[in-house]
């Protein structure tokens, strides 16, 4: 990996590490539409000008079906599952169970770019080590900590439109500017989120919620706009099989913010599963 590449791929990881306790935090002052709503309507806000100073709109509106595609399967559907999961497990479970990306990867991988390669031993190890990851990670703690499967399997199906996303891009429009595809791509879901979002807004801003609003920030600038546009250099420098690997440094990153900030429990799951789910990550998304 070149030095832009390693820069990149830290930059991305921490950016998209710290969406889940912002998360969080907004779940327990606003609704999910709203939620999924601001992030958007914020994100397109700091992009957007600066897309159409780039000249990067009308190319990206040339290609708005594939922009649309981008933006159900990265923005609409994961984003709604992860925010109405999180009402009920913590951000660091959410992080952890992000990292099973790279598992989605390989078999899409496989099944729809032909990459033959996946079939390697090491891989399959991998695929077999970081199944039971998340088997002890979520049987363990369902067991012990009254774990909701609904959310866990909702940030599972949203992990899906995470691995497919960037595959689709990178065939589609990956040559496009990403400023373009990212802003538009908020457009399009701040339309869908418009109406719901808008009515479950709250009737007043008291100055107790006033870190539920500096977190809607936090998540459209932060985690929303400048992220997407480092994570899609990123796909430019490396590609996008091993740019899902951000979920690495993405799950240090929500674990630690949610332990040290919003004291968040370490659970036995965690402890048993976690390591397992990186080592097969690790080994299932290397190229070998």
């Amino acid at each position: 990996m070149s030095r832009k590449g390693l820069i990149l791929f830290i930059a991305c990881g921490i950016a998209w590490g710290m969406p889940y306790a912002f998360i969080s935090i907004a779940v327990e002052q606003f609704d999910v539409a709203t939620i999924v709503l601001a992030r958007c309507l914020i994100g397109a806000a700091v992009l957007i000008p600066f897309a159409i100073y780039r000249k990067a709109i009308m190319p990206a509106l040339k290609h708005w079906r594939w922009v649309l595609v981008f933006a159900l399967l990265e923005m609409v559907g994961p984003w709604f599952l992860i925010t109405n999961a999180e009402r009920t497990i913590s951000s660091g479970l959410t992080g952890l169970l992000i990292a099973i990306v790279p598992f989605w990867g390989v078999f899409i991988a496989y099944y729809f770019l032909g990459d033959k390669s996946v079939k390697h031993p090491k891989t399959i190890f991998g695929l077999i080590i970081g199944f039971a990851g998340v088997l002890l990670l979520v049987g363990v703690d369902a067991f012990s900590a009254n774990l909701d499967l609904l959310g866990v399997g909702a940030v599972i199906l949203a992990s899906l439109g995470y691995a497919i996303a960037p595959a689709v891009s990178s065939r589609t429009i990956g040559h496009l500017d990403s400023v373009g595809v990212i802003a538009l791509s908020m457009g399009f879901v701040s339309v869908i989120y418009a109406i719901p979002g808008f009515i479950a807004l709250p009737a007043s801003i008291p100055t107790a919620k006033f870190d539920g609003w500096m977190a809607l920030i936090v998540l459209g600038v932060v985690c929303s706009a400048i992220a997407f546009i480092l994570f899609f250099d990123l796909i430019k420098e490396i590609g996008s099989a091993r740019a899902t690997l951000i979920t690495y440094p993405n799950t240090a990153v929500a674990f630690l913010l949610g332990i040290v900030f919003l004291s968040e429990p370490i659970t036995l799951g965690m402890i048993l599963g976690f390591p397992l789910v990186l080592i097969g990550s690790y080994f299932a998304s290397k190229r070998h």
